[in-house]
């Protein structure tokens, strides 16, 4: 409900402050509450301001420093001073458009003296800088400036998109900064895992071939020491024909449709002995010379 009244009384409610005037002339405020009038004296109510914080959003299309076009969209807020009612009753007519008017003058005064990326980064200062010069001005009549946020700062719609282009490209740069180490990482990391898959590998054959040599020459001895009248070679001759058609035995019993050719004949199995035996006496010289 609005504040009430009459010709004799008047209720000012809460968070208003009336305005009574004699015969024309200002007389006093009226505080919350009721208050008595005499008509015939020359008093009445003249008017009802409110003490409520109001809020004035201001939109400025203003230049900056590097020719950008830019709208900054601000919220004032500002209240009546109770103990200066009568002067914003009689001395502002419509204060909106002053504060509006103040605002526009010193924005454009100030944001032509600063970059765009400088007005994103000390908006905070453009909103100081107008509340201290606002306030200054508008104290005289009456009003009070509470705050004033600089809620939004919106460039021309090209420059957007450049600003928004130029900073994909730059993620996109930093990403494959990021994507190229992360593979340079992988393929280190996979030539170190073969180089040490071909070490083990290189240390298993090494150490099947040394238990199959070790294996071969503990046959030959206990053979020798059980059969007398053998030598070393006979009996790896035969050891070798064993293992020959051990192995010609396994590629029949395969279960996999490949054909092998592959000599066969006594001869032949000679010349595979005498392979493996030079190769085991190579191997033995060279690690003589070694130590």
């Amino acid at each position: 409900m609005g504040n009430t009244s009459c010709m004799f009384c008047t209720c000012v409610k809460q968070g208003n402050i009336g305005v009574v005037e004699q015969f024309g002339r200002f007389e006093k405020l009226a505080e919350p509450g009721l208050h008595i009038f005499n008509p015939f004296a020359g008093q009445y109510l003249a008017g009802i301001l409110s003490t409520r914080i109001s809020s004035l959003d201001v939109r400025i299309e203003t230049k900056t420093k590097d020719n950008v076009f830019v709208q900054l969209l601000c919220s004032i807020q500002y209240r009546v001073v109770k103990a200066h009612a009568d002067d914003a009753f009689y001395e502002l007519q419509n204060p909106d458009e002053q504060i509006r008017a103040y605002v526009f003058d010193v924005v454009r005064a100030l944001v032509p003296r600063m970059n765009l990326d400088d007005l994103f980064e000390q908006k905070g200062e453009v909103a100081k800088a107008v509340l201290e010069e606002l306030g200054k001005v508008i104290g005289e009549y009456g009003y009070s400036i509470e705050h004033i946020l600089m809620v939004d700062i919106i460039p021309d719609p090209a420059v957007r998109t450049a600003m928004n282009e130029i900073n994909a490209a730059q993620r996109l740069q930093l990403a494959s900064v990021y994507k190229g180490e992360a593979e340079k990482v992988l393929q280190v990391k996979r030539a170190e895992a073969e180089a040490e898959s071909k070490y083990l590998g290189g240390v298993g054959v090494a150490r099947q071939r040394q238990a199959i040599t070790d294996g071969l020459r503990e046959n030959i001895l206990d053979f020798s020491h059980k059969v007398e009248g053998t030598s070393a070679k006979e009996v790896m001759d035969l050891i070798m024909i064993t293992q020959y058609f051990d192995t010609i035995k396994d590629l029949g019993n395969s279960s996999k449709n490949t054909t092998v050719f592959i000599p066969h004949g006594p001869g032949h199995v000679r010349d595979i002995g005498e392979q493996i035996r030079n190769g085991l006496m190579e191997a033995s010289t060279a690690q003589i010379n070694v130590e």
